[in-house]
């Protein structure tokens, strides 16, 4: 797990206009901006993200290699501003940064995410947002927004998490997760299902018809070894992917609640429903493994 702290030069500059874009030109849908800012979302004045906890401003580094970044892909078509990068992998590998506060004194910071491919290419970012009350008094239940951000700074999806309740005993309050690509725009859903024993998940589309499954083990429990919930074919007969929670080692699993996921799917699956699984990931992080929480 790399740990990033104030580090500030993780994210390649790419000038004003895009002039420093590969082959010059910033791809449709995206507006260039000055170097070291980033724009805030449509409608809502001085959100922007400079500033944001966790998300590097943009920045060069001398000598940085190359291949630090996933190099951006042609987008196919209909495909959402900023998730072609989605249309060519069937891997993600999602890692929660660690937080000194945390280790330190317990004290629960918003988690933040490094989000790479099977090369260990940087594809997105993605940080929590919330308040210290909210974190504090609701624990792995709060809601929270997820923003996740491009490698040119750009908001590219919003994962939106209501305030739920996911035990067996409440049916009509159990957990649900809206995922937005670009924000503002709704391109699936992820809904708990009520089932006594299994943690059952549907995958929806924007309407909201279901589109895959997601089963995970009677006792969702990381104890030296992966956790595996598999993605199935929505009437379960078939196996299409996994989210599996990796294990990370005693002290870190012990003493910090920075997890690590990984994400397979098939390559040429929805990129929408892609994104949406990757939602999946970060909810179930919430649900099942933010223990950490549970001690302060």
């Amino acid at each position: 797990m790399e740990m990033y702290g104030n580090k500030t030069s993780d994210v390649p500059n790419y000038g004003p206009g895009g002039q420093n874009y590969p082959g010059g030109q910033v791809p449709q849908g995206y507006q260039p901006y000055p170097p070291g800012t980033y724009p805030g979302p449509p409608g809502q004045p001085g959100y922007g993200f400079q500033g944001h906890p966790g998300v590097p401003p943009v920045a060069t580094q001398p000598g940085m290699p190359g291949n630090m970044w996933m190099p951006t892909p042609v987008a196919p078509q209909n495909c959402p501003p900023g998730l072609e990068y989605l249309s060519q992998i069937d891997q993600i590998l999602v890692h929660q940064q660690v937080e000194l506060l945390e280790v330190l004194i317990g004290f629960e910071t918003n988690n933040k995410y490094e989000i790479k491919n099977a090369l260990g290419q940087r594809v997105y970012f993605a940080a929590e947002e919330n308040d210290c009350c909210t974190r504090m008094f609701c624990g792995p239940a709060r809601s929270f927004v997820i923003t996740v951000i491009d490698n040119m700074g750009h908001e590219v999806m919003r994962l939106q998490r209501p305030y739920r309740c996911s035990s067996c005993f409440f049916p009509c309050c159990l957990q649900e997760l809206e995922v937005q690509a670009p924000p503002g725009t709704t391109v699936g859903y992820v809904i708990q299902n009520w089932h006594p024993c299994l943690p059952k998940f549907t995958v929806q589309n924007e309407k909201k018809e279901g589109v895959l499954k997601i089963i995970g083990p009677c006792i969702p429990c990381s104890c030296c070894g992966d956790v595996n919930f598999e993605v199935k074919s929505l009437d379960e007969s078939q196996d299409v992917g996994r989210i599996s929670k990796q294990w990370t080692g005693f002290i870190k699993e012990a003493f910090t609640d920075a997890d690590n996921f990984g994400i397979q799917f098939p390559m040429d699956l929805d990129v929408k429903i892609k994104a949406v699984l990757l939602g999946a990931c970060f909810l179930m992080d919430f649900m099942f493994f933010e223990h950490k929480q549970d001690n302060n």
